[in-house]
């Protein structure tokens, strides 16, 4: 009986499950590779939900919702639904749901063998992982919400609620250290058009043989990189970028990784 690959793909703050299948159509690759994904809910009432992935966001910290517990509970029931490839379980999310997907490499790295975060920086107070984790980053430096340098970012719509942000390549640099990379990256590629760059940093050979690679981008903004920009969320999120397609590239990523012990 096959074993399944799985990827979790978090929503960002303020939206939930089924927006994130839409927005990212991560499905259709999915269809094509051969690959399980679940997208989980968070906390939350109707469908803004959010992630406690340390020091954001709304509820879910301030009510210390154990939101690891939550995805190693999902992944526990998806296993007793379908076999599942216990050493082939990754994370990904977008803004909050990146910053979610950190956290389950710094507090679950037995569960996951790989994250690729997009559009949110790790936002731990601490930062003690056991064990190396590959990743692969996606970031604008234009991203309007997510602060590429840090900061405190513009307040969530029809709210006053805002959240700090660390640095982006701050708190990469964590994850470049503990894996054992070389502090600085090989320009593995260059895209540019429609406004747009999108440069491939490959910190690597690894001592644990967990890369870390970082998609940095400009001229697009807080989004998942190869879909279309939502109609309604452009003026507050930024532009679209289809230089890469993110669903392709982690994907790549992940299959090109060590698979956990």
């Amino acid at each position: 009986m096959t074993a399944w690959p799985v990827v979790v793909n978090v929503h960002g703050g303020g939206f939930n499950a089924a927006s994130q299948q839409c927005y990212t159509n991560m499905d259709r690759v999915a269809d094509r590779e051969h690959f399980i994904v679940v997208y989980p809910n968070g906390t939350g009432r109707g469908r803004f939900l959010v992630w406690n992935a340390g020091t954001c966001c709304g509820a879910a910290p301030a009510e210390r919702v154990d939101d690891v517990g939550f995805i190693r509970a999902v992944i526990d029931d998806l296993r007793k639904r379908i076999p599942v490839d216990r050493k082939r379980i990754y994370a990904t999310g977008l803004s909050n749901g990146s910053m979610m997907s950190y956290r389950l490499a710094a507090e679950a790295p037995d569960l996951v063998a790989a994250i690729a975060p997009a559009s949110g920086s790790m936002v731990l107070a601490q930062f003690h992982p056991t064990l190396p984790v590959p990743v692969m980053h996606f970031h604008s430096v234009d991203d309007p919400r997510a602060l590429y340098n840090g900061g405190l970012g513009p307040p969530f719509p029809m709210t006053s609620t805002r959240v700090l942000h660390p640095p982006v390549e701050q708190q990469l640099a964590k994850w470049i250290a503990h894996n054992g990379c070389p502090a600085a990256p090989k320009v593995e590629k260059r895209l540019s058009g429609e406004g747009n760059t999108a440069t491939k940093l490959v910190y690597a050979p690894c001592s644990s043989e967990a890369p870390v690679v970082f998609w940095k981008m400009t001229g697009s903004g807080h989004v998942w990189p190869g879909q279309a920009a939502l109609p309604a969320a452009a003026r507050i999120l930024g532009k679209a970028t289809h230089l890469i397609d993110a669903n392709k590239e982690m994907w790549a990523f992940f299959r090109s990784v060590r698979p956990r012990p």
